[in-house]
């Protein structure tokens, strides 16, 4: 009868042989997509990324935009990638993207992409409304005192002698 080291060592064994056996299969079960950006104004572009299908090849569709090829970005193709022009008359909304794994057929991720009927927000991505009135002045306060405080220490500082 084995030992409970030896039936421990065995166990671990084939737990080993087991993730080694199932991993390079399971790393293509789900794969993910991206847009960038997800909103968007018609004429304007969309960055199109299909993470984990496995393959050379995949699609994305939308009404949004047609039917756009993806192509791999790197030599293992575990990133696919592309790029869609929105149409122009592009109604304002949600459009779902269909990202398909190796063309029709394949694994599928749908992702929304939001259409604005006029120039999508950029910088912070439009996570900041409005200012109001009192942080412009306490963003104001606080550019004043920086100005003043540079004079300051300019002011001060002793003459340089030769």
């Amino acid at each position: 009868m084995p030992s409970t080291h030896r039936r421990r060592q065995l166990v671990a064994l084939a737990a080993t042989t087991l993730i080694i056996a199932v991993g390079p299969v399971t790393a293509y079960a789900i794969p993910s997509a991206s847009l960038t950006p997800n909103t968007v104004a018609p004429g304007g572009r969309v960055g199109l990324n299909l993470a984990g299908c496995g393959t050379k090849t995949g699609k994305a569709s939308s009404s949004a935009f047609g039917d756009v090829s993806l192509t791999p970005g790197n030599l293992e193709a575990t990133n696919l990638f592309g790029t869609a022009a929105v149409y122009r008359d592009a109604r304002a909304g949600a459009h779902q993207v269909i990202f398909e794994c190796g063309g029709t057929g394949g694994q599928r991720v749908t992702l929304s992409l939001q259409v604005t009927p006029g120039a999508a927000r950029g910088g912070t991505g439009g996570s900041i409304g409005r200012m109001s009135p009192g942080e412009i002045a306490i963003g104001g306060s606080l550019a004043a005192g920086a100005l003043g405080a540079a004079v300051w220490l300019l002011r001060r500082r002793p003459a340089s002698t030769p």
